[in-house]
């Protein structure tokens, strides 16, 4: 292990934290029902309930896995976000699934690393 390893969790939740973010904000300003018709043009059954979801997720979740809150949670919800996305949205209708397999990669690489030593979570369990 190299000094800057345990690092890396710190700048894969930026990365990955980041990109949901700017989507998440996105959604928001569009508003709830702009991103329910979305899914609903997509063939999403409840498009108003996962609406809410993916905006909830995409920006308090993007929020705190930036902060390093309760990251392995945001990140599995993340995963499957992005799971979701691929084979109902990108599939079916012939898209390309880098983006969002590159997405899952990173949200399951933080599931596995965790949040890492530069985290508000960190700070706040060790009282500094």
């Amino acid at each position: 292990m190299n000094a800057l390893t345990p690092y890396a969790a710190f700048f894969m939740r930026l990365a990955v934290g980041g990109v949901f973010l700017v989507h998440g904000l996105s959604k928001f300003h569009r508003g709830i029902p702009a991103t329910t018709v979305f899914l609903h043009d997509v063939g999403f059954p409840f498009a108003v309930i996962f609406a809410v979801i993916l905006i909830g997720i995409e920006t308090i979740g993007a929020i705190c896995v930036i902060l390093g809150i309760f990251t392995r949670f945001w990140s599995i919800c993340m995963a499957v976000e992005m799971v979701v996305a691929i084979l109902a949205v990108r599939v079916p209708h012939g898209g390309h699934i880098e983006p969002e397999g590159l997405l899952f990669a990173r949200a399951i690489t933080l599931v596995a690393l965790g949040v890492g030593p530069l985290s508000i979570a960190v700070k706040l369990k060790h009282g500094s």
